[in-house]
C-alpha cells in the first residue's frame, strides 16, 4: 500500500493548477474520500476551491494543505517538463509542485485511506481543509475556511499542515509555529528640482537616510525560547525620475518585518512612525499585515509526531519556528494545536522541483501513525 501515494502525487503535478486555479486537483481528492465515506462540502469563494471534508465524530484531527503552485518560470531550464511528473532513475519526482506541496497532500490522504480501511470504526475524527489560494493572495482560501468553521463553532483539537517542513532528511524538523509578518509602504515626499539647485528643492533621499540608517540598524528585540530575533529587511526603494539631472519628489520604499510573539504589529507601527517622525519627515505610510505569530507549545501534538518520527527514521525531530508564513497562522485562531510536517524543502518554488519517492511513502506512514497514535 505505498505506491498509490506516488501514483496520486504523479496525478496532482500534472494537474497545471497556478494560484488560484485548481483545474482538478481536489475533485481527483474528492472522488477518493466520496469512496471512504467521507462528508464532503466545497466552499469555493471568487476563484477559489476549497474543501472542507471529514470522517467520524469526536476529537478531531485535521489535515490542512494546498492545492496550488506557483508558476514555473521558464520551461525549457527544467530537466523534464514541469506539468509532467517524471521520475529520474535516482527515484526522484520532479515536477512544479512535487514538494509544496502536492507530495503532502497525497501523503494525507493516502494516509487517512490505508488508516480508515484497516480501522472502519475508528474513534475520532479526521478531517482535511485544502484551498486552492496559498501560494498567491491567500484572501479567498483557508483564512474564509476557517472563518465559517469558527462560526459553526466546529471543534479542531490537532493540525497537521503538510507544508514541506524538513531540511535534510524527512521528518528532521517540525514547524511549531512562524513568526508574524508585516509590511510597510512608505513614501516619502520632497520637493523636485534641478540638481544644480538643490536650495531650491528638497531631495527625499537625503531626508530619509538618516531615519533609514535607524531603522536597519535598530534591535527591535531579542526573540526568545520559541523565536529567534524580529528582523526588518528593505525589499524595494526607489526614487528618481530617470535623469541625472534631476531631484526626486519622492521616494518610496517598502520593507517587512518578520516578527517574534515579543512584539505585536501594533508595537511595530508605533516605534517605526516615531522614528519617522524624530526626523521631521513628510511622509505616508501603508501598512499590510500578512499574519501575526503563532506557537504551538510542546505537548500531545509535537510529542506524537516526534515519537513516531523516532519509532520509524530512528532520528530526533526538532522544533523550529523559522521560515516564512503558512496557512497555519489562519489555523491556529480556532485554539488547536498545530505543526507542520512534510518533505523537505530544499528545490520548494525552484526550478527542477522535486522530492525523492522514498521521503513520500516515509511521510504517508509516518501521517498514518500519528492517526493512530491519536485515534485509534
Amino acid at each position: 500500500m505505498t505506491e498509490h501515494v506516488i501514483e496520486l502525487t504523479k496525478q496532482l503535478i500534472e494537474q497545471k493548477s497556478i494560484s488560484p486555479d485548481d483545474k482538478d486537483c481536489q475533485t481527483i481528492i474528492i472522488n477518493r474520500l466520496k469512496a471512504l465515506n467521507f462528508t464532503i462540502e466545497t466552499l469555493n469563494y471568487n476563484q477559489t476551491k476549497n474543501l472542507w471534508a471529514y470522517h467520524g465524530e469526536g476529537e478531531t484531527i485535521m489535515f490542512a494543505g494546498h492545492t496550488d503552485v506557483v508558476p514555473a518560470g521558464d520551461e525549457n531550464k527544467w530537466l523534464y517538463p514541469p506539468y509532467q511528473a517524471t521520475i529520474d532513475n535516482e527515484g526522484n519526482l520532479y515536477g512544479r509542485g512535487a514538494a509544496d506541496m502536492k507530495s503532502g497532500v497525497a501523503a494525507m490522504i493516502c494516509a487517512a485511506e490505508d488508516f480508515i480501511k484497516q480501522n472502519p470504526n475508528h474513534k475520532g475524527r479526521i478531517a482535511f481543509l485544502l484551498t486552492s489560494d496559498e501560494e498567491a493572495d491567500a484572501t479567498d482560501g483557508t483564512i474564509k475556511v476557517v472563518e465559517e468553521l469558527i462560526k459553526r463553532q466546529e471543534k479542531i483539537d490537532y493540525c497537521i499542515v503538510g507544508e514541506p517542513s524538513s531540511d535534510k532528511t524527512v521528518g528532521d524538523q517540525i514547524k511549531n509555529g512562524r513568526r508574524g509578518s508585516i509590511t510597510a509602504n512608505l513614501v516619502v515626499h520632497g520637493i523636485q528640482g534641478h540638481v544644480a539647485y538643490p536650495h531650491l528643492a528638497d531631495n527625499p533621499v537625503h531626508r530619509f537616510a538618516p531615519a533609514l540608517n535607524e531603522l536597519i540598524s535598530t534591535v527591535w528585540d531579542n526573540g526568545n525560547q520559541y523565536f529567534p530575533p524580529t528582523s526588518m529587511q528593505i525589499a524595494n526603494i526607489n526614487g528618481g525620475t530617470g535623469a541625472e539631472n534631476v531631484i526626486p519628489g519622492d521616494l518610496s520604499v517598502q520593507f517587512n518585518f518578520r516578527y517574534s510573539s515579543e512584539l505585536t504589529d501594533e508595537i511595530i507601527k508605533q516605534r517605526v512612525e516615531q522614528i519617522l517622525q524624530k526626523y521631521n519627515l513628510s511622509y505616508s505610510l501603508r501598512w499590510r499585515l500578512s499574519g501575526q505569530p503563532f506557537l504551538t507549545k510542546q505537548g500531545i501534538l509535537t510529542n506524537t509526531a516526534q515519537k513516531v518520527i523516532k519509532n520509524r527514521l530512528d532520528i530526533d525531530s526538532k522544533l523550529s519556528t523559522s521560515g516564512g508564513t503558512s496557512d497555519g497562522r489562519f489555523i491556529a485562531k480556532m485554539g488547536c494545536q498545530v505543526i507542520e510536517l512534510g518533505v523537505i524543502n530544499a528545490t520548494i518554488h525552484k526550478v527542477n522541483e522535486h522530492v525523492n519517492c522514498g521521503q513520500i511513502i516515509i511521510l504517508k506512514d509516518i501521517y498514518q501513525q500519528i492517526i493512530s497514535e491519536l485515534l485509534a
